[in-house]
């Protein structure tokens, strides 16, 4: 891997790490854990946090809206994933759902973004500002799901000028073939980078040393 990352400008961006996704009893994980426990998410979502704390990489945790009673009912043109959402009430504020799954709770010190109504982690939320503020060029997305929310991020911070990597078995999908979309059709049109979990935390080592 011939990528490099300074950890004075390179964040994860950890995106939608709730129970309801990715604990056992939460109302989407049945039907992520086939692919999630394929590629290990779990796993190596713990592994690439670990190593980017150890090697001085911001963790900023990039959460979607928490759903509330009355979200979407008045609006003019909910898309099919907010259909959903009102329907089902994932990640509802204030439930066990919508809390972040235990292993990965914010730190002191480590930033937040304003919730994301849609897909992008940075549409109509401070997530650009608090990046440039910290100096961040360089941006590795985790987190969930591959083809909707890390997708539409990745896309945005691409735009927006950052140099983005993809980590491939860091996040997960409803389908299979919504995974190979993600990193192998999708992907290569607009990220720099798309690592596995051992080739990013073995540059984050060496960034460390």
């Amino acid at each position: 891997m011939s990528e490099t990352y300074d950890p004075r400008r390179t964040a994860v961006l950890l995106v939608d790490p709730f129970n309801d996704f990715i604990s056992e009893g939460g109302k989407v994980w049945p039907h992520l854990e086939p692919v999630a426990r394929e590629v290990g998410l779990l796993d190596h979502l713990r592994s690439v946090i670990a190593s980017a704390r150890e090697a001085g990489v911001r963790v900023v945790f990039v959460p979607h809206r928490r759903w509330e009673p009355g979200d979407y009912d008045s609006w003019n043109h909910p898309n099919p994933s907010q259909r959903k959402i009102q329907q089902m009430h994932h990640f509802a504020r204030g439930s066990w759902g919508g809390e972040f799954h235990p292993d990965f709770e914010p730190q002191p010190g480590e930033v937040v973004a304003q919730e994301h109504w849609g897909s992008s982690g940075f549409a109509n939320t401070d997530l650009d500002m608090q990046l440039k503020q910290h100096g961040i060029t360089h941006v590795a997305i985790v987190g969930l799901l591959a083809n909707t929310c890390i997708e539409a991020t990745a896309r945005f911070a691409m735009e927006l000028g950052y140099h983005v990597t993809l980590v491939r078995d860091a996040t997960a999908a409803l389908r299979p073939e919504m995974m190979h979309a993600a990193h192998e059709l999708n992907g290569p049109t607009y990220a720099h980078a798309i690592v596995t979990t051992d080739e990013l935390t073995t540059a984050f080592e060496e960034a460390r040393a």
